[in-house]
């Protein structure tokens, strides 16, 4: 490229210096000597336009180079930063569905815990149990939530605005045998009293729907 600027201008020197020699019809060593003179001069010229080219070349080079590094690491960075968000996003989902997990799972001890809830269990237990001895020993179990043996067993059998008729009373131990008995868990529990120590004084029951 360098080589190639040189010849034109070169050229073009030679060009002007024929001219002026046909213009003013001068042509002798003097004039030739100095026009030769100049050409050193002038390659050294051409040379320097050349090498500021060159070197304005690759230092724009350079810069691009450096300004798509920047860009690359830019964008690398925010690709690091949105995973990073992603993952933590996912994690806090993780948590508040476990946490959610938990609280459903505390709920439905608690409410198997529960006086009523654990009575229903043996109500199941007795009516469903493949044979006496487990059946009785469930019943064992589930005189021991009430105050007494003889603690009153209220069944519903019909209600109206408000006012609920029962069937015959019965206490609990001979409504544990009946289940014993018929095999069959018929009624759910609608209410229940208490004493002060916690055990149970009456149990009203309704037809399951």
């Amino acid at each position: 490229m360098v080589h190639n600027l040189w010849r034109t201008a070169l050229s073009e020197r030679f060009k002007e210096w024929h001219k002026n020699l046909l213009k003013n019809r001068i042509f002798n060593h003097k004039t030739l000597n100095k026009m030769i003179s100049r050409l050193p001069r002038l390659f050294v010229t051409v040379l320097f336009c050349g090498l500021l080219l060159v070197t304005g070349c690759k230092s724009k080079k350079k810069a691009m180079e450096a300004q798509n590094a920047e860009k690359a690491r830019m964008e690398q960075e925010a690709a690091l930063k949105k995973q990073k968000e992603e993952e933590e996003a996912r994690k806090r989902a993780e948590a508040e569905e476990r946490a959610r997990a938990e609280a459903d799972e505390a709920k439905r001890k608690a409410a198997a815990s529960t006086p009523a809830a654990r009575l229903d269990q043996y109500f199941n237990a007795i009516a469903g149990s493949g044979n006496v001895s487990s059946a009785n020993s469930s019943i064992s179990e589930a005189l021991a939530l009430f105050s007494s043996a003889q603690t009153p067993v209220l069944i519903v059998i019909s209600e109206e605005n408000g006012s609920k008729d029962y069937d015959k009373p019965t206490t609990i131990q001979d409504y544990l045998n009946y289940l014993k008995d018929q095999k069959k868990n018929l009624n759910e529990i609608s209410d229940i009293k208490f004493d002060g120590a916690g055990k149970i004084t009456e149990v009203e029951l309704k037809r399951k729907n």
